[in-house]
């Protein structure tokens, strides 16, 4: 993949501007360099009955840790990821996700993640992942 162009056509799922079922995520780097959004899912991000989709957990979690690099140039995708889902995360709740990077390898970027319950700031999900550079 490298060479590969990734160009922003504003669909993203997470924060594409012009995506009509997106999740209009919006992203701001904290003071220790670490990227940050707010998320309160709605009842139709659930699974089971008031819980949500754990896959869209990690698909914000990796959205944060991808935009990270995103913002320092690093034109990255995810290679890999590991997930752990701690506690439930209920629709109506805000929550908080910050991602930042571990390791620059060259090629390989390792990223995490954690998302924390608002404002209580409990933890409710953690992921690393390996990023590929392709430019």
């Amino acid at each position: 993949m490298a060479g590969f162009p990734l160009e922003d056509d504003a669909m993203c799922f997470c924060c594409g501007s012009r995506n009509p079922i997106g999740l209009r995520l919006e992203f701001e780097e904290t003071p220790d360099g670490r990227m940050r959004t707010i998320w309160t899912p709605r009842k139709e991000h659930q699974g089971f009955k008031d819980i949500v989709h754990g896959g869209l957990v990690a698909t914000v979690l990796d959205e944060v840790m991808v935009r990270l690099l995103y913002l320092r140039g690093i034109s990255a995708v995810t290679a890999g990821m590991e997930t752990k889902l701690v506690r439930p995360v209920r629709w109506g709740n805000a929550y908080r996700f910050e991602g930042w990077i571990v390791q620059d390898r060259g090629r390989a970027v390792i990223t995490e993640a954690e998302a924390f319950e608002e404002p209580a700031g409990e933890r409710v999900a953690w992921a690393k992942a390996t990023c590929i550079r392709v430019a």
